[in-house]
């Protein structure tokens, strides 16, 4: 064999051990955020604002994908195939632990399947109840509820809903119970929640705080354990007789499983650094979030403690997937 053959031959072999995409510098091409839920949405709106800053810092496009349909599933799930170069990300809210612990056979695993890369940001949840509801504190909610076990409703977006979680939770450690209303998303809830047709709903700031202000629904207190900076006129529902009582919606960014360390760490420190801006945290304010970077182990940690905690809590309240 010549030279010049036992050259290419060899070249041919390496080729074949080591994938081209593996040899290039990370990123050189096109990086791909998939998101499991509807455009127009917090989930959505945050992601895109990430997305063109990551842009801007790769100088590569960084292109975000819909993929919406049960809870997230969808979104996940493409993600959790692909390959696990670094160029297929998933933005993903905290419906994604509370739909793992309702959901008997998921197309992937919820902690096998996926890499933890980065926490993005963290919210409280506003109770909103309906104008036709008496109550003007959760005291006097609580003291309702009682009176009448199950004579007042709450709706949220299904059973793998952070909503769904957010209520139970309360519900359990208020002692009372409502007739729960599953509705297919947020903005039907609302609407409903104007006409009167349902009295009480957990939801994000960006869904309904627009309507607290101009008078259509009254909000009765916030989901986080303290006062939020984001929300400092509502008071913590903790102190209103369920000490300890906290809900906070959460977003981040996964990537398949056995993604190289070194990418992850890429991306975490990029998203660590956007986070630190002022015009990030005013964006992230607009949707009712605080920045909250984590390092991909810390943020782990923190899917597996959800995924684990909503299951007891499905368990107890017998809450299922529909």
């Amino acid at each position: 064999m010549s030279s010049r053959r036992a050259f290419l031959a060899a070249a041919a072999l390496a080729a074949a051990g080591c994938p081209a995409w593996a040899e290039l510098p990370w990123p050189s091409r096109p990086v791909k955020l998939v998101v499991g839920y509807p455009i127009g949405g917090s989930n959505d709106r945050i992601a895109r604002e990430l997305g063109r800053r990551l842009s801007e810092a790769w100088k590569v496009p960084v292109t975000v994908e819909n993929q919406a349909g049960s809870g997230g599933t969808l979104g996940a799930d493409v993600v959790a195939k692909a390959r696990p170069d670094g160029y297929t990300l998933c933005f993903l809210s905290s419906s994604f632990a509370t739909n793992a612990a309702v959901q008997p056979s998921l197309p992937f695993d919820p902690i096998r399947s996926f890499t933890p890369v980065a926490m993005v940001a963290r919210g409280p949840m506003i109770l909103t109840v309906s104008n036709a509801v008496p109550a003007r504190s959760m005291l006097e909610l609580f003291a309702l509820a009682r009176r009448e076990p199950n004579g007042l409703s709450y709706a949220s977006p299904g059973p793998g809903s952070s909503g769904r979680f957010a209520m139970q939770l309360l519900m359990d450690a208020a002692g009372i119970r409502m007739r729960h209303m599953a509705y297919p998303g947020v903005a039907p809830a609302v609407t409903d929640l104007i006409a009167g047709r349902v009295d009480v709903l957990i939801a994000s700031a960006p869904s309904v705080y627009e309507q607290v202000k101009s008078g259509h629904v009254r909000a009765l207190g916030v989901t986080s354990l303290g006062s939020s900076p984001l929300l400092p006129d509502l008071p913590p529902i903790a102190q209103m007789g369920v000490p300890g009582y906290r809900f906070e919606v959460w977003w981040g960014i996964l990537a398949p499983s056995a993604t190289p360390q070194a990418v992850v760490e890429k991306v975490n420190a990029a998203v660590g650094a956007i986070l630190a801006t002022a015009e990030m945290k005013a964006m992230l304010a607009k949707e009712g979030a605080d920045p909250s970077p984590l390092t991909p182990s810390a943020f782990a940690a923190n899917i597996a403690g959800d995924i684990g905690m909503w299951r007891k809590v499905a368990k107890q309240a017998d809450i299922k997937a529909e």
